[in-house]
């Protein structure tokens, strides 16, 4: 089985780490690129950074943040936020993005993630998801979970698949910041009829989390943001536990 990735998420806006329940109440955790060299040195798998603000804002990603964090960090790094051409992912993966992930652009063109994997490969384009579960069905939403879609989150996923993304990113906007544990049987579903990578996020509180999100929801990754940002959950202890559980990590 291959190794669980634990993944810390840096939400920027304004220059500054953010953190928010429900997409909501944004409080500031601190500076991207200081816990961006800790994430990395303490044994975080990889690192995502969002620009939560870029897409409503209609402005591009911040590059020059990305780049430096990117000076800072030894593992990968994904960088999504305001992407909505093949010119803005070059702009990212020369200031130092390994990968990027596309979110309100890809459901708005499509087209987008088959241009992008053509011209960069499918290891390198995450499309990211954020859904909430209505009367039964799951949802997705644009634009920082701001703009409601009538778009399905699983045939969603599915054509994400099919026009070749190499992972996907799954947020339950329903679960996000509320530290109760992720959306396992959304995840389970997505894992079960998908073959790529499915990223869980949204709802880690304890350690518990991580390792239900793995075992239940058959994730392949797990990232989360506030338990990382305000010291609740340390990553060297996470993994360590998750190990013990049985679950194969890297440490």
């Amino acid at each position: 089985m291959l190794a669980k990735r634990i993944i810390p998420c840096l939400d920027i806006k304004d220059g500054r780490t953010v953190k928010g329940v429900n997409f909501v109440d944004l409080r500031d955790a601190g500076d991207p690129v200081e816990l961006a060299e800790i994430y990395s040195r303490e044994g975080a798998d990889e690192l995502v950074f969002l620009d939560i603000s870029a897409t409503e804002q209609k402005r591009k990603t911040l590059a020059d943040l990305v780049y430096h964090v990117a000076e800072k960090v030894n593992i990968p790094f994904t960088v999504g936020g305001g992407i909505s051409s093949v010119e803005d992912v070059d702009v990212l993966l020369q200031n130092g993005a390994d990968k990027v992930s596309i979110n309100s652009s890809a459901v708005k063109n499509p087209q987008l993630i088959n241009d992008l994997v053509a011209k960069f490969g499918s290891q390198c384009i995450v499309v990211a998801i954020d859904a909430k579960q209505r009367e039964g069905k799951w949802l997705v939403h644009l634009v920082g979970g701001k703009v409601p879609t009538t778009l399905d989150l699983f045939d969603w996923a599915k054509e994400v698949e099919h026009r070749g993304a190499g992972e996907i990113l799954f947020t339950s906007m329903d679960h996000d910041g509320t530290k109760n544990g992720f959306a396992n049987k959304a995840l389970a579903r997505l894992s079960t009829e998908l073959n790529i990578p499915i990223i869980a996020s949204g709802g880690a509180g304890n350690t518990q989390h991580f390792t239900d999100t793995f075992v239940a929801g058959k994730a392949d990754a797990a990232l989360a943001a506030s338990v990382f940002h305000f010291k609740e959950i340390k990553i060297k202890d996470l993994k360590e536990e998750l190990r013990d559980n049985g679950i194969p990590v890297r440490l």
